[in-house]
């Protein structure tokens, strides 16, 4: 056994050592396992980020109601009526005379991205006063809070870098307007910081959407109280709406988009794989062919099959740990 295990340690020291002799084979070879692994951390970080930055959102008091049978935003609608029903339902948090329940409009708009130019998909959100409130950890970084009734907008700090033209002073266009940018805002991280806010009444009537809503984001008084508020809303005749926790709509939401980028991700990273594996068994097979007389002098001296086999295993293994961790890097840099 002692024999066994020297000759295993001496044979593969004699093959690492000769690691050098066939670089460029070895640099391939790992490059190759870089990538895949570079590809599928890459992905993951990517889809779990979303998770993060969507559940982070959430508070456990926070609640939206939307028009019954919407999933989202986009696809609801609420008139003004059932709104105002909405923000007077027992269970919700009051600071001073104020309900904290915001009425909120959703449309998107079409601003150029600052790194490439073009253009991309920028959410605009008309607001009531007491949404900075409903929002966890909302704070105006620069500038100050739009004035109720103008044409005005804060953007999240997120949408400040990710988009061209959104800095404090900026003009950006909405419908044939441009509206001045008077400040910028952070919401704890949360996805608020990709948006752009601005004042509910002003963006119905740039879009002339008269008294209507989408949805309406509120906070309870204690989580305890969502069943009471939410059984007041659908008990109700004259409304027809869905009530969910902000944890339940935006896990909703980005589970689907999870599953989207996981699972392309995985299938581009098999492929890449695949290729990977086929690049490795070449390196080896390289590795072995360039050692026959090597390995032949070995066995003439007396050294067992197994610790040769074991030899080449351990190379392999190495060039993979090296190139798995290059992929990690390269990965966690972007």
């Amino acid at each position: 056994m002692f024999r066994t295990l020297s000759q295993i340690v001496s044979v593969t020291r004699f093959s690492l050592a000769s690691l050098p002799q066939r670089l460029g084979s070895s640099a391939s070879a790992m490059l190759g396992i870089a990538g895949v692994v570079a590809v599928m951390v890459g992905v993951l970080s990517i889809a779990q980020g979303i998770m993060t930055t969507m559940t982070g959102s959430a508070d456990d008091a926070n609640v939206m109601v939307l028009r019954s049978g919407a999933d989202t935003e986009m696809t609801s609608g609420l008139g003004g009526d059932d709104a105002r029903l909405i923000t007077e339902a027992p269970g919700l948090a009051v600071e001073g005379d104020q309900v904290l329940a915001s009425r909120e409009l959703f449309v998107i708009i079409n601003l150029p991205l600052a790194s490439t130019g073009t253009d991309a998909n920028v959410p605009l959100r008309g607001i009531d006063a007491t949404a900075t409130r409903v929002r966890q950890g909302f704070e105006i970084v620069e500038g100050r809070i739009f004035q109720d009734g103008i044409a005005e907008v804060i953007v999240g700090a997120g949408a400040s870098l990710e988009f061209a033209g959104m800095k404090l002073g900026d003009r950006i266009e909405v419908g044939n307007e441009q509206w001045p940018v008077v400040g910028i805002f952070e919401a704890g991280g949360g996805i608020s910081e990709s948006e752009v806010w601005t004042d509910a009444r002003v963006l119905q009537n740039a879009f002339r959407r008269g008294n209507s809503y989408q949805s309406v984001h509120a906070t309870l008084s204690s989580p305890d109280r969502f069943n009471e508020f939410k059984d007041a809303l659908t008990s109700d005749p004259r409304l027809n709406v869905s009530v969910l926790t902000e944890q339940e709509y935006y896990a909703g939401q980005s589970q689907v988009l999870y599953n989207l980028i996981t699972g392309l991700g995985t299938l581009i990273a098999f492929i890449m794989g695949l290729g990977a594996v086929f690049g490795a068994l070449n390196t080896m097979y390289t590795a072995v062919s360039s050692r026959t007389r090597e390995i032949a002098t070995l066995r003439a001296l007396g050294f067992n099959s197994g610790p040769v086999i074991f030899s080449v295993l351990a190379e392999s293994l190495l060039l993979a740990l090296v190139g798995g961790l290059i992929g990690a890097g390269l990965a966690w840099l972007a």
